[in-house]
This record gives C-alpha cells, structure tokens and sequence, in this order.
C-alpha cells in the first residue's frame, strides 16, 4: 500500500516516467498538464516517499552476452531461521540473479538467473547454487521465449473512482 494515497496526477506522472524516465521536466510537465515547477515538487515528493526507487536503463540481454533466463525453483530447509536468512542473504549478493521471490508451492524461492548460455548455468548450479546454505532442491525452467518482460506497473488503474473517472474522459 502507498505511503500516501496518489492522486490522478501523481499516477500519470508515474505512468510517463515508467513509459520514458529520461522525460525532463519540462516534456513531464507538459505530458501531465502541469507547469514544470509544481510538477518538478511532485517527482522530488515521490522520490522522497520512495515511489520512484530510482532511473535505470533496460538492456538486451542477449545483445550484451546474457542470451539464456532460467527460473530456478529452489526448496529450502526451514529448521533454522540463521540458516534461512544466510540463504537469502547469500542469493542477494549474486549478480547472475535478477529476482527473487520468497513464494508459496511447490518451491520455497523462485529466482530469475540470467547466463550467457547452458555452460555457464551448468557451472553456476554446481559451483553455486547446490551449495548455498539449507538448499535441498533446485528445478530449473529455461525461458524459451521472452514474450514480455520489465513491463509497467498499472499506475493509472489505480484509485480510480466515479469521480476520477469522469475527471479522466474530460482530459485532451
């Protein structure tokens, strides 16, 4: 839940910079019907609640040498709480893990790896993977395909009233 309840405005701010976050402020402003000092508080406020976390630049895995996503299936044992938090801990500091999810099923940890290719998985679950702390099964699914990914969180859904319904068909 947001620290603060975000307003029609607030959404589409966060919708343009999640579509281009190298907007200035000035293309920002005129895209969310602000001027650009209002607009410009604004961003500095969801910075401040932490909303937006940061700007990155989203890559081709491939073409920078990542050309194999495997999602990894991992089965902990649950007996130590010191021994879970070295586990995740010990998944934290690994580059080749893009996501971690602490998930329920048949897994206890669902991780998204990236390699360069089957070799380096090969060597990454055995020289890595089997031995992090408590793990007592791993399964590995090899994206085929990527269909989507990195995709927008729904912002401009959120919060959606009658009354901001009826505020949005009147916009431009």
């Amino acid at each position: 839940m947001p620290k603060r309840r975000l307003d029609v405005i607030d959404r589409r701010i966060l919708a343009a910079l999640q579509r281009d976050a190298r907007l200035t402020n000035v293309q920002l402003a005129e895209e969310v019907n602000l001027s650009p000092s209002p607009c410009l508080r604004r961003v500095r406020q969801l910075e401040a609640d932490g909303l937006i976390r940061g700007y990155h630049a989203e890559l081709d895995r491939g073409g920078v040498g990542f050309g194999l996503t495997v999602f990894v299936g991992i089965k902990v044992e649950r007996h130590h709480e010191t021994q879970a938090n070295a586990f995740r801990e010990a998944v934290v500091a690994l580059p080749e893990v893009v996501s971690a999810h602490l998930v329920s099923g048949e897994s206890d940890f669902l991780l998204q790896v990236v390699v360069p290719d089957l070799a380096a998985y090969e060597h990454f679950l055995t020289g890595i993977l089997l031995r992090l702390p408590g793990v007592t099964d791993i399964r590995s699914n090899f994206a085929i395909q990527t269909v989507k990914a990195h995709g927008s969180l729904p912002v401009e859904r959120l919060g959606v009233t009658e009354e901001s319904s009826v505020e949005e068909t009147r916009r431009p």
